[in-house]
């Protein structure tokens, strides 16, 4: 075929000129047709399919109107009314359990454990038998010291018959001065000798006492530190502890602020109570009575320690255990008491919100006393009736309007804010525009934009 053929030109040559041309083409058409539609959408389309979109445009600015103009409404809020009442007046404290006596069992002599006379754990009296020391080797020294004692009696009763004689021939002037003195001085050494061995069988028989092991106070005895038959070396070797539980003690610190209050009670008389809580500070243990106070301050605290006394006939308390302690100290009588949530502190000192009778707060600045954590006294600012707020102080200020609910103040946050609060009703929210005619709104929006 011949390469310059018109045929063979033509579709060579003008085939993608006119493919290209048609491609633009059918693109301008489309992009007529979506501006087209989009221009019909905005101008026929009826209001009824577009009223989401109207209602949150309206919603919107009749909210920004409303937020304008005063917030978000008055703010949902908790009283409480001012009541009488007595405070008593309590001072807490940690403290630990302290017996009153703690005895750790060891032997006075050297010797064999040959008897343990105590079970672990039981509970002995005063006097009771606890353990045996082998004293045989006590009793063979007491007989050879009264043997020891025998002879130099003796020796002292002959020594006093010489002496008489003595006297005798010294009156008849038979013997000279120097031989009566000699003798009686005889006499005075054999009495010395006689002395000191009464005194070795005193002393053999105390060891021999002290061989038989009794407790030596009230009280619960522990575990045994050594088994029978071992060596107990005098005063060394603890045989076991005895721990009296029959009153039993707590030692408590509280502040040297508060030493002051506590004297004048004691000084007064008054019995002050006291009780003692758990670890956790939740679950009462015992009640007993303040015993003593320390004398002197501890100048690295700050702090005093005193001494309560508890009967524990139950053993609720236990050696070395830890407990918070509270003393009642005094009780304040009739006065203002309001829940301490209530009580705020910042710029105007110590305050609270007062609700008045707009259904509106003020800031009252008050004087408050003692305090338990629950309730605390007003001693100025506030009388027996008043109303103070106690939740939802957060977003207050003085002079704000409030609504009281029955329990905890409503709050809003995230898409729950936009939520209109119960009792605004109809009025909060936006109403529903009606549908009308198909036919009657582009009718007038069409004259609106061609007048």
């Amino acid at each position: 075929m011949n390469e310059l053929s018109p045929i063979r030109t033509d579709d060579a040559v003008e085939a993608p000129p006119r493919r290209r041309g048609r491609g633009l083409v059918w693109l301008l058409v489309l992009l007529a047709l979506a501006g087209l539609g989009y221009w019909a959408y905005r101008t026929y389309l009826p209001d009824g399919f577009r009223k989401p979109e109207t209602q949150q445009a309206g919603a919107g600015r009749r909210g920004g109107g409303r937020r304008g103009a005063g917030g978000e409404g008055p703010q949902a809020v908790g009283v409480a009314t001012v009541q009488k009442g007595d405070m008593p007046v309590v001072l807490s404290g940690l403290g630990t359990v302290t017996p009153l006596a703690t005895v750790t069992i060891r032997s006075q002599v050297s010797g064999y454990l040959t008897q343990i006379g105590f079970r672990e754990g039981q509970t002995v009296k005063a006097g009771d038998f606890l353990a045996q020391i082998d004293v045989r080797p006590y009793e063979a020294l007491l007989a050879q010291y009264q043997g020891q004692l025998l002879r130099d009696q003796a020796l002292l009763q002959n020594a006093r018959l010489d002496l008489a004689r003595y006297q005798t021939l010294n009156r008849q002037d038979s013997i000279s001065k120097q031989n009566v003195d000699t003798q009686a001085a005889t006499v005075k050494q054999y009495e010395g000798i006689v002395a000191s061995d009464q005194a070795q069988i005193d002393q053999q028989k105390l060891n021999i006492s002290y061989g038989r092991i009794t407790a030596p106070v009230e009280g619960r005895v522990g575990l045994r530190q050594i088994d029978q038959g071992n060596y107990v070396t005098a005063a060394s070797t603890g045989i076991v502890v005895v721990t009296q539980l029959h009153p039993i003690s707590v030692l408590f610190t509280l502040p040297e602020t508060v030493l002051l209050r506590v004297m004048e009670r004691l000084r007064a008389g008054a019995t002050l109570p006291v009780r003692v809580f758990d670890r956790s500070d939740t679950t009462e243990i015992a009640r007993g009575n303040l015993d003593t106070v320390d004398n002197q301050i501890d100048v690295t605290t700050g702090t005093v320690k005193l001494r309560a006394l508890f009967p524990n006939k139950d053993d609720r308390l236990f050696p070395n255990q830890f407990v918070n302690a509270r003393l009642d100290v005094d009780t304040v009588r009739d006065a203002a008491l309001v829940p301490a949530a209530a009580v705020l502190r910042g710029t105007p000192g110590t305050y609270v919100y007062l609700l008045t009778g707009e259904d509106k707060v003020a800031v009252r600045p008050i004087e408050i006393g003692e305090s338990d954590g629950v309730r605390t006294v007003v001693t100025k600012g506030l009388a027996v009736g008043d109303r103070v707020v106690v939740d939802g102080t957060d977003r207050l200020k003085d002079g704000a309007s409030v609504r009281v609910t029955g329990g905890r103040p409503e709050t809003a946050a995230g898409p729950e804010a936009a939520k209109p609060m119960e009792g605004e009703g109809a009025a909060a929210q936006p109403k529903p525009e009606t549908p009308r005619p198909e036919g009657e709104r582009p009718h007038r929006r069409r004259q609106s934009q061609n007048p």
